[in-house]
């Protein structure tokens, strides 16, 4: 007894004709029924009754139909085992991550699994967060870190690593920069300002809010990293637009005021399909710890 043989009874079961079930096991319809007849002749009995158009089950076919369907199913089920093993030996993953943004967590999440499972390649690419989610969800990425303005992107998961507010920072001196000021999105009009690019969470974010309120600020600059946005904003160019911990590393040069009304936050996020595949759940597990 041969798999392609319960295979063909199967079909020809659940088709109840053997034309449409050769069409649907790709195979001629005299192969169909050469092989279901060789299973009748182990078996010792008909599996079904040929005196009508329709292939209808005799009794010992209907005895038959369920445990041939369980031999396929447990049939199936030793070929995903097996290829869970050999993707965790021989896969790989790319991984993507929003340029700019050094999240050490990620890293040795990377590290550990690497050293659990050295034989999956993984790589790793630097992009804006619109084309990462654009790659996770045509599956050229496994996995991406992104800045975002929504907590889960339609269609993927997502694990949030980091929820802040947005704020203006400015050197010494700068007018919005006074002991106590509150900033409003609108004191934005008033200066020159250095932000991120569209198709950056932060951005998005920024973007969102000012149509919302109807403000217009003039975008003077724009970088793609945090260094470089505060690295401008402390040379006097414009006031930049950053999230509370990317402020913070440049508290030495720069006063940051949280943007009073603007309370959604900037995530910072892992993203990834819905449907995982063995290596990239095992990634996820080393993702979790890692980031706590």
């Amino acid at each position: 007894m041969e798999l392609r043989q319960l295979e063909y009874f199967v079909a020809v079961a659940e088709e109840r004709n053997f034309t449409r079930a050769a069409e649907r096991v790709h195979i001629s319809q005299s192969g169909v029924s050469a092989q279901i007849r060789r299973l009748e002749h182990e078996l010792g009995a008909e599996l079904f009754d040929r005196s009508t158009r329709t292939a209808t089950l005799t009794v010992a076919g209907k005895a038959a139909l369920g445990p041939a369907r369980a031999a396929l199913a447990a049939a199936g089920t030793v070929g995903q085992a097996v290829g869970e093993v050999t993707d965790l030996i021989r896969g790989r993953l790319t991984v993507g991550m929003v340029i700019g943004c050094t999240v050490t967590p990620l890293f040795d999440a990377l590290a550990a699994f690497h050293r659990a499972h050295p034989g999956v390649e993984i790589s790793l690419l630097e992009d804006n967060s619109d084309r990462l989610v654009e790659g996770v969800r045509t599956g050229a990425v496994d996995l991406a870190l992104i800045g975002t303005a929504t907590a889960t992107p339609d269609g993927l998961d997502a694990l949030t690593i980091v929820s802040e507010r947005l704020v203006v920072a400015v050197p010494a001196g700068h007018p919005l920069a006074e002991q106590g000021r509150r900033v409003a999105l609108r004191d934005l009009t008033a200066h020159p300002v250095v932000c991120m690019p569209p198709g950056t969470g932060l951005r998005a974010v920024f973007d969102r809010a000012c149509a919302a309120q109807g403000v217009h600020p003039v975008i003077a600059l724009q970088a793609s990293s945090a260094d470089a946005i505060a690295d401008l904003a402390a040379r006097g160019l414009g006031v930049a637009v950053l999230s509370e911990s990317m402020a913070a590393d440049h508290r030495d040069r720069l006063t940051a005021r949280t943007i009073d009304d603007v309370e959604t936050p900037a995530l910072l996020a892992l993203i990834w399909r819905r449907t995982p595949g063995p290596a990239l759940r095992e990634l996820l597990v080393h993702n979790r710890k890692a980031f706590g």
